[in-house]
């Protein structure tokens, strides 16, 4: 494996190298988190900017095989090598997924991976994943994002670079009426909700990252209003550092019918079931044919 080191700092920018298969452009264009954006700035390829665990960051890439990041060399090493998987091996937790498929189907994980180089999954704050997520059901990226930025503007806390992601007792103490200004919709009783029993201690977020059986996490977040099988195992994929959820949305039932001839049990891919997920959402969603690989 790998290990990331930083070589690098200059003017605030970290280089680091060692970070092995990391996509810049494809860990923060698969959907898997709402609040950063792309930058032009003609020093890198592609760069995103945006805020999380609390602080404004910034990450980019040249296509040298190097990462660079906006931020402390104590930040990079606290929080932002965490929060990109960096520290974890991808190699090997592939090697897994296609051995757990054969024929056809190993073929097609094998071609959704290859489509998917790069992708990490973040590891994002559990109340932000929960909120965040619920705000998603039945809705579009876009607008996802501009209600969370909302959210953010009017609850949060202002910081340098932008607002933190607010926190339980905030959106609690603002209302459902309030958050429902926010032009969530129907889902305004959802995060009131969500936040009510988080900011109460009614659902421990703490005690959901601590079960070690699956059905039992899941069963805590359900106790949301609002919160079904999806919304849970986005959640606990993206927010709880729960590998073996695989949320099944549109995309994926469109893979699997027509990838799979006779289906696909994700179960078979253990542990690591949501990298799988994400190999294969981002695949029927954004490659169309081989040829599309070389392009992002």
């Amino acid at each position: 494996m790998n290990v990331p080191y930083i070589t690098k700092s200059e003017n605030g920018w970290l280089t680091v190298e060692g970070i092995g298969d990391f996509s810049v452009f494809r860990t923060f264009d698969c959907g898997q988190c709402f609040r950063f954006d792309p930058v032009s700035d003609p020093t890198y390829k592609y760069e995103v900017e945006g805020i999380a665990c609390g602080k404004y960051v910034r990450f980019a890439e040249n296509g040298d095989g190097k990462l660079y990041v906006y931020s402390s060399e104590e930040d990079f090493n606290n929080l932002w090598l965490s929060y990109l998987a960096l520290d974890c091996d991808y190699d090997v937790i592939n090697e897994r997924l296609f051995s757990a498929l054969s024929g056809k189907d190993a073929e097609h994980i094998k071609r959704a991976a290859e489509a998917s180089t790069g992708i990490r999954i973040l590891r994002q704050e559990p109340w932000e994943a929960l909120c965040s997520f619920i705000v998603s059901q039945n809705n579009n990226i876009p607008r996802i994002k501009k209600i969370i930025t909302a959210m953010c503007e009017k609850y949060g806390e202002r910081i340098e670079g932008g607002y933190t992601f607010p926190s339980p007792e905030a959106l609690r103490d603002a209302g459902e009426a309030a958050i429902f200004e926010l032009r969530t919709g129907f889902r305004a009783k959802y995060i009131f909700d969500a936040a009510s029993k988080v900011a109460s201690g009614e659902l421990l977020l703490d005690r959901v990252r601590a079960c070690e059986n699956y059905a039992d996490a899941e069963s805590l977040l359900l106790s949301v209003k609002g919160v079904g099988p999806k919304v849970a195992a986005c959640a606990l994929l993206f927010g709880f550092e729960r590998l073996d959820a695989f949320p099944v949305d549109v995309w994926i039932k469109k893979v699997i019918a027509n990838r799979f001839e006779n289906g696909l049990d994700p179960t078979v891919f253990g542990e690591y079931a949501g990298i799988a997920q994400q190999y294969l959402f981002y695949y029927e969603r954004y490659v169309s044919d081989a040829s599309e690989i070389d392009k992002r």
